[in-house]
């Protein structure tokens, strides 16, 4: 039988993985609010029958996804 030992994570490797874990949430609220507010204006663009406006904001939403 194998032994299997746990090895604990030092606090500089806990503030890494929370400093880690911070950046995705961030990054990934940043990317929501980004595409939320693209869609409005592509909302408002379609409204307007702003073609050239409508075909910028689709590509910027195509980067953001």
């Amino acid at each position: 039988m194998e032994n299997y030992t746990s090895r604990k994570m030092t606090r500089e490797e806990v503030k890494v993985s929370d400093a880690t874990a911070a950046q995705l949430v961030l990054n990934k609220s940043l990317r929501d609010f980004k595409k939320a507010q693209l869609l409005l204006q592509i909302d408002q663009s379609l409204e307007k029958r702003d073609k050239e406006t409508f075909l910028r904001l689709t590509e910027e939403l195509k980067e953001v996804c």
